[in-house]
């Protein structure tokens, strides 16, 4: 007879339906695994024939045929072995037929019989539960995290025995997670601004930047507080809904690098790749297609330190992912498409030794100083939305005070956001950034002295049609921060300044 075990695999961050069917017939003992195996899969059936004989169930002297349907996508990785070995024990007779219809099964076997944790059971199970199937069977180590979904019945046994006599009787409890576990983790401490002595003017620019998910540029001298600032960025950035939660977690279970194996992501992604990346370490790829650090960053912040030292290619990779959201790797077998709606956050000296505009403190030459700003492409700097100068730090910065900390910034971001979320309800964006171009038409009305302020600015700067759009943008999310329905002059003065710095050093 022909046994159907249903389980899963990944595209993208989304789980998909695979059908693990295992026919036994006489003839020479063998096993035979078809459907787009990948190494890991075709070595399933040692690791499959050696957990059932340490299990008690010895493989009957027979000849099996597994499929993996459908066969036209790629199977990859070890979460093949338990439906594998579960669908031979139910073609063998040794297991009721309708033991598994409508389980979900996905889970390593080591040689003993142990189940072993896999990647990406969230999107997974999600897929399942998603499909109608509820009861889902997975290592006890990706318990925690498959009980995240909604409606999802989790049996975790430790090893192939105990499940083997789940099935003949011997029924093991439902995983039930604690509240603590079902919820969204703590988080880490984030840093907080109530540190940052000065830079009002930058403070400013990042809190337009966190409200309506503008990228930015910081250009300062060594020692002005760049990197210190942008790592607190992720504690102005509001709280991520449930939705988003969920978005960043199946991100992170593909990736694996879910930690506790069971907790919602409930804070803000921040991540700071070394300017030694490679292209696809960045945007995602490999032999076996993975998220990179932008897929990573999603919902949160990339952080570009030094961004003149990465190399071109590498930045000039970013450019589609900063416009769409999203970025798309091609295989000869496969199109996958990973999120990665993050805010670009970077930083850089004006010039190669940091001290350009300083009299004899800067040791540069001109075409020292015009070769390292050439790094930084023109359609590359023209997606950065705000660029903003951290000057040197005064002694009486020091003393200046107590400083605006990071929760008193975050709540006038979130009653920004909050605006933001009311006006695009049904226009699937969540802020100013992601605006298209009718969208901001329809939603950045000016007043008539904005308009002819607007005009001066288009005609005096030269401007692209996307540069005028990023100050309609950003002029939309100033008015947010001041609750006023309506761009005004003061709006989008401010904007401009916001979008000015290029055209000092990248003359």
């Amino acid at each position: 007879m022909v046994a159907k075990i249903l389980s899963g695999a990944l595209h993208g961050v989304d789980g998909i339906k695979i059908e693990v069917e295992v026919d036994m017939v006489g003839g020479m003992p063998a096993v035979d695994i078809v459907g787009l195996p990948d190494s890991a899969v075709k070595e399933s059936k040692e690791r499959v024939r050696t957990a059932l004989r340490n299990s008690g169930m010895a493989m009957p002297p027979k000849r099996f045929t597994i499929n993996l349907a459908p066969a036209d996508i790629r199977k990859e990785g070890p979460a093949y072995d338990l439906p594998i070995a579960l669908g031979i024990l139910v073609s063998a007779g040794m297991l009721p037929a309708n033991a598994l219809h409508g389980v979900f099964v996905a889970g390593e076997l080591s040689l003993d019989g142990q189940l072993r944790p896999i990647h990406g059971v969230l999107p997974m199970v999600h897929s399942a539960v998603a499909g109608g199937n509820c009861i889902c069977i997975v290592p006890p180590d990706n318990a925690r995290e498959a009980a995240l979904v909604d409606g999802a019945r989790i049996i975790a046994p430790e090893n192939l025995g105990q499940l083997i006599q789940h099935f003949k009787g011997k029924l093991l409890p439902e995983y039930k997670p604690s509240h603590k576990e079902a919820g969204f983790n703590e988080g880490e401490t984030p840093l907080d601004f109530a540190d940052v002595h000065g830079q009002e003017g930058v403070k400013r620019a990042l809190k337009i930047s966190a409200a309506g998910g503008h990228n930015i540029l910081l250009i300062g001298p060594p020692g002005s507080g760049k990197t210190m600032m942008a790592r607190r960025m992720p504690g102005i950035l509001g709280s991520l809904a449930f939705e988003q939660s969920l978005d960043v977690t199946k991100i992170y279970s593909v990736a694996g690098l879910i930690q506790d194996k069971g907790q919602l992501i409930d804070s803000r992604p921040f991540r700071s790749p070394h300017h030694t990346i490679s292209y696809s370490a960045l945007v995602g790829g490999g032999k076996v297609p993975r998220p990179g650090e932008v897929s990573l960053a999603h919902n949160g912040v990339l952080f570009l330190d030094e961004l003149p030292e990465f190399a071109r290619n590498v930045l000039e990779a970013l450019r589609q992912p900063m416009e769409d959201g999203n970025v798309t790797i091609s295989r000869v077998n496969s199109t996958i498409t990973y999120p990665c709606n993050f805010v670009l956050v970077a930083s850089m000296n004006p010039c190669p030794c940091g001290y350009f505009g300083e009299g004899d403190k800067c040791s540069c030459t001109e075409r020292n100083v015009s070769k390292y700003l050439d790094k930084i492409s023109g359609p590359l700097l023209d997606r950065i939305d705000i660029h903003v100068e951290a000057s040197r730090v005064n002694y009486e910065d020091f003393s200046g005070g107590k400083q605006e900390t990071s929760a008193e910034i975050k709540a006038h971001v979130e009653r920004a956001q909050e605006i933001q979320r009311k006006r695009y309800a049904g226009e699937k964006i969540y802020s100013n950034a992601q605006l298209s171009g009718g969208l901001i038409d329809k939603y950045c009305q000016l007043d008539e002295e904005g308009k002819v302020l607007l005009k001066r600015v288009y005609d005096a700067m030269d401007l692209s049609a996307r540069g005028y759009h990023k100050i309609l943008k950003l002029a939309r999310t100033i008015a947010d921060l001041d609750n006023a329905p309506d761009i005004n002059q003061s709006h989008i003065a401010e904007a401009v300044q916001c979008r000015a710095l290029d055209r000092k050093y990248w003359r």
